[in-house]
């Protein structure tokens, strides 16, 4: 069974009007992926330490996703996955999210509905546990040092 083509939005808007956000969007992952390769984040000194690892001495689940960043903009996949495994699957995730809202904004299709609360809990707990699992003791395969 096909499914019905969604509807497209207001016709007097110009694609260009429609792709400035996903431009804006592409401009910022850009700055923001060239800062973390150009500081270099192995350095001391480059970015300040984890605000939530000075004060409780754990890792959150953000801590080493600079280093992946920088990583993954040398092209070093397994250290990036080192790092912080959850950014590599974020940014994946993300950049899928994006083609798929640039081709409706190109196609001038509507916005589609939100994520199913079940997903929403899912990423919730994945996080949670992402979060615990790094700071167990021994299990320096999820820590990002």
């Amino acid at each position: 069974m096909h499914s019905p083509t969604p509807p497209l939005t207001d016709p007097s808007v110009g694609r260009g009007r429609r792709l400035l956000w996903p431009a804006v969007a592409i401009g910022g992952a850009t700055a923001y992926a060239v800062i973390a390769h150009l500081v270099n984040p192995y350095e001391a000194g480059n970015y300040p330490t984890c605000p939530w690892l000075a004060v409780t001495g754990t890792y959150c689940p953000g801590c080493g996703t600079l280093r992946a960043t920088h990583s993954l903009t040398e092209g070093n996949l397994v250290e990036a996955l080192q790092r912080n495994p959850l950014t590599v699957f974020a940014f994946v995730v993300m950049a899928l999210g994006f083609l798929r809202w640039t081709r409706r904004q190109w196609r001038g299709e509507q916005r589609m509905t939100a994520a199913p609360a079940w997903l929403l809990y899912a990423l919730f707990w994945a996080i949670i546990a992402f979060w615990v699992g790094r700071n167990i003791p021994g299990w320096t395969w999820l820590s990002p040092a």
